[in-house]
């Protein structure tokens, strides 16, 4: 991926050809009806790299992540174990796998924007070079470098 001068849109094309029959993750939302009750149901599957999602027409920003599974016992110690167990369980019961990762709570990039000189999500253009926040704490890499290495670590562990 040596794109050098690349727009975000192009980097995100060009990591998207690269992560071909690498294993994608599902992409949930929360529901609520009368018959089913309260769940987190399957809405589509994204390749995760880090704090993006990438779907094949979006790019998104990753938020709470989770594995579906059954609460198992009560004895929680602390609240936010019970309630993340209670969320855990919400993925089972909308139809993720035992142990299915679903991610929660994400939102779309607007990668036009960022292509404009702008910004959206973790994406910005900084000193003209597409780049990412690649934590909330940390600071800003360029974007093309954090691809090949997100990337790179999917692919080689599907190797």
């Amino acid at each position: 991926m040596d794109m050098q001068g690349a727009t975000a849109s192009a980097l995100l094309a060009s990591a998207r050809a690269g992560l071909a029959g690498a294993p994608r993750e599902g992409l949930g939302e929360e529901r609520e009806s009368r018959w089913r009750g309260h769940r987190i149901v399957r809405i589509g599957e994204a390749w995760h790299l880090g704090v993006l999602l990438l779907t094949e027409e979006h790019t998104l920003a990753t938020a709470e992540v989770l594995r579906a599974a059954d609460p198992g016992r009560r004895g929680y110690t602390a609240e936010s174990a019970r309630e993340r167990a209670a969320r855990r369980a919400l993925a089972l019961r909308g139809g993720f796998g035992e142990g299915e990762v679903a991610h929660i709570g994400w939102s779309v990039i607007d990668v036009d924007a960022v292509d404009a000189g702008g910004s959206s999500g973790p994406l910005a253009v900084i000193d003209g070079v597409p780049s990412v926040r690649w934590s909330t704490a940390g600071g800003w890499m360029p974007l093309e470098a954090y691809l090949r290495e997100r990337v790179q670590l999917l692919r080689d562990a599907v190797a």
